[in-house]
């Protein structure tokens, strides 16, 4: 006979009672336990003692559960077991610690307050987060708006290619005059490059106000130019001290072990509720895969995760290697090449199979929300919400194609979830990032406002063998992205050969980029073999859709609308065929449709186009344009073909110009009319309103 067993975990219990009621006894003497460590070695007991008889439940009672180090759970935890708040509450588990001991002093004649915290004194304690009534704050920036610009770094030859120095970074630049001082906490203050595609946050070792040449604790990542611009790379520095003067900052003294912060108007220490993150994360679920031992079965539910700070390594070697890039020599450096892929998460999953987090919520945390690890088979990621994060919001990741079979991550579900305000500390952050995992559902996801991709698939640049494969990108809806602040990404992105994976049905608006590539659909270094269909993407800093360089994709279906450079665009052809693309409607408002970059004069070869409906809305002509970047980074149209060159050049030879008669393309509503001329190419009308997440009883 199998029979259900629940324990229950209470802020008002006790760890040396039995867990087995909901509530303390009136005599005292027995109640829920106090802590998830303690349920979690309840049911560890029940199995070692062979008195297991069938599913366990931990009952959460509503609270928060206070953590200083993370919940961690191993094989021998297994379920099936599921955690998950009572019913009709919902339970905090908190990483964070209420700052409570105030002194009101004065600070350049703003009232300061000031609390002494003696474990970061001691060197025990360091956080680059604070929140007040919930709300992240910052520390004090210089420049309070836009950025310093890099004056000298000695080697970089601001006249060679944009990546012909990529791999060269630096431990040290010039800074223009009074950008950087002799602050007295040098030590503390970050120096935080934008460039390419990726922030760096270089610490400061030294600064000499004579030569003005500031050194950093490790190397740039990248070389410190400004991408496509021939100039040195834009900066600020963060943390200093001297700085503090905007109501709502605030800065922490590690020497004096002392935090210092600015209130708003109307705050009071008595009443007003400020949290430091201590605990690194708050759940690891840590299979060994290399010995065959996983966990497995185990489930947390309606829950809540709160206040985590990072630690972030600064050797990036085993995601990005020479292999992948001929010519990159890897080595330890202050970022990730990309994705912010190095950077943990609040709640992490090493060698899980079958495991779920589901309808849970992540927030205030300093790094990713979630990652799935090496070995990750078969989890469920479904119907969280993932909000105010220091980089992105969820993160798969396995042993690459030259990785033992054992590490691979495959299976899992990644749906319905809603990932949105990260990148507060690594803008760099994706949405959602599959690097080295195959067949996995990523779909029915809202993912918006972030500084970088929404969903990024693949980790292999190049045409070199790929675990990422049969992955399925569906019905997501991805927005606001970029927002001007770092260069090359997309709603969605792809890189590598990818048989069988399909980015279908997905809704892309509002992708904005700082210099270049602001795209819908992005299919980078090696994208091949991916069938991208029924997607909408509109209003663009770029195009609509792009391939960089790739192999046999086929883009068919879609709706590229309002891309501010162009509509699609291919930047570097080759022998093969890139991409098949037809049935697609292509809507400008005045600006070009093909783009072919990085090329002197349109050279519409190395893909295959026709069957397709253009349509100028502002009443010009259906034109085809080659472009690139002038030297002060501006994007500049160096060749045109109208419509009937393109066409006696052999592409679009069937496809028609016509107004597609869409309902409100002006306003997002892109329903097609019964007598589209759309239906004429054979494109099918698709619903862009069934991309999102889905009610709870609509799930798989």
């Amino acid at each position: 006979m199998v029979t259900a067993i629940a324990f229950y975990v209470s802020p008002s219990g006790r760890d040396d009672w039995s867990g087995r009621l909901p509530e303390p006894r009136s005599d005292g003497k027995d109640g829920p336990f106090a802590s998830l460590a303690r349920a979690r070695d309840a049911c560890r007991a029940l199995k070692e003692s062979a008195r297991l008889t069938g599913p366990v439940t931990v009952f959460l009672r509503g609270g928060r559960y206070r953590l200083t180090e993370p919940l961690t759970l191993r094989p021998e935890d297994s379920g099936p077991v599921t955690y998950t708040s009572f019913p009709g509450e919902r339970a905090v588990i908190d990483g964070g610690q209420r700052i409570t001991d105030w002194q009101i002093t004065e600070r350049d004649g703003r009232v300061c307050w000031v609390a002494d915290l003696p474990e970061v004194a001691a060197g025990r304690w360091w956080f680059r987060q604070l929140f007040v009534n919930g709300q992240r704050r910052p520390r004090p920036r210089l420049p309070r708006q836009g950025y310093f610009w890099i004056e000298h770094v000695e080697g970089v030859d601001l006249a060679a290619p944009m990546s012909a120095q990529l791999f060269e970074g630096s431990d040290r630049f010039r800074c223009a005059p009074g950008d950087i001082q002799p602050w007295r906490n040098l030590g503390d203050v970050e120096v935080v490059v934008l460039h390419y595609w990726i922030e760096e946050r270089l610490p400061i070792a030294s600064f000499d106000p004579d030569t003005r040449e500031v050194r950093f604790t490790r190397r740039s990542t990248f070389v410190l130019r400004d991408d496509v611009a021939s100039r040195f790379a834009r900066y600020y520095v963060e943390n200093v001290g001297e700085a503090l003067a905007e109501p709502g900052e605030w800065y922490l003294d590690r020497s004096a072990g002392r935090l210092f912060y600015l209130p708003l108007p109307g705050e009071d220490p008595a009443t007003t509720e400020v949290v430091a993150p201590r605990a690194r994360d708050l759940l690891r679920l840590i299979g060994v895969p290399e010995e065959g031992r996983h966990v497995e079965y185990v489930r947390f539910e309606r829950i809540d995760f709160e206040h985590a700070e990072p630690e972030v390594p600064t050797d990036w070697t085993p995601y990005f290697t020479a292999a992948d890039t001929p010519g990159a020599g890897p080595g330890p450096h202050a970022a990730a090449p990309q994705g912010a892929i190095t950077v943990p998460a609040a709640i992490s999953l090493r060698g899980a199979r079958f495991c779920a987090v589901e309808d849970c919520r992540v927030a205030h945390v300093g790094g990713y929300g979630i990652e799935l690890r090496e070995g990750c088979i078969g989890n469920r990621i479904v119907g969280c919400e993932l909000v105010d994060l220091g980089a992105g919001g969820i993160k798969l990741n396995g042993a690459d194609a030259h990785g033992p079979l054992h590490l691979r991550s495959g299976r899992n579900r990644l749906t319905d979830n809603h990932v949105h305000d990260g990148g507060h500390i690594f803008p760099s952050g994706v949405g959602i990032l599959c690097a080295h995992a195959f067949d996995n559902d990523i779909s029915y996801n809202h993912i918006h406002d972030l500084f970088y991709s929404g969903i990024s698939c693949g980790w292999v640049w190049g045409y070199g063998e790929n675990v990422a494969r049969d992955n399925r990108i569906e019905y997501n809806r991805i927005h606001d992205l970029g927002r001007g602040l770092l260069s090359d990404l997309g709603g969605i992105y792809t890189l590598g050969v990818q048989p069988g994976t399909v980015i279908r049905g997905n809704v892309i608006y509002r992708v904005a980029a700082y210099h270049y590539g602001g795209w819908g659909i992005y299919l980078d270094e090696g994208s091949a073999h991916i069938l991208v269909e029924q997607n909408l993407c509109r209003d663009t800093s770029s195009q609509g859709f792009n391939q960089h360089y790739g192999r046999e994709n086929i883009v068919r279906n879609n709706i590229f609308a309002f891309g501010q450079e162009g509509q699609a665009a291919l930047s570097r052809p080759e022998e093969h065929n890139a991409f098949t693309f037809e049935r697609n409607i292509l809507l400008g408002h005045g600006q070009p449709f093909f783009v072919l970059r990085r090329a002197r004069e349109p050279r519409p070869a190395g893909f295959q186009s026709d069957l397709n409906l253009f349509w100028d809305t502002a009443g010009g002509e259906i034109v085809h344009v080659s472009g690139w970047y002038t030297p002060d980074g501006q994007w500049v149209i160096t060749g045109r073909l109208d419509h009937a060159a393109w066409q006696e050049r052999g592409q679009d030879r069937h496809s028609r110009v016509a107004d597609p008669n869409f309902r409100a393309p002006e306003r997002g509503d892109f329903t097609l009319a019964a007598d589209s001329p759309a239906r004429e190419i054979g494109f099918q009308p698709f619903d862009p309103d069934r991309a999102g997440p889905r009610a709870p009883d609509a799930r798989e």
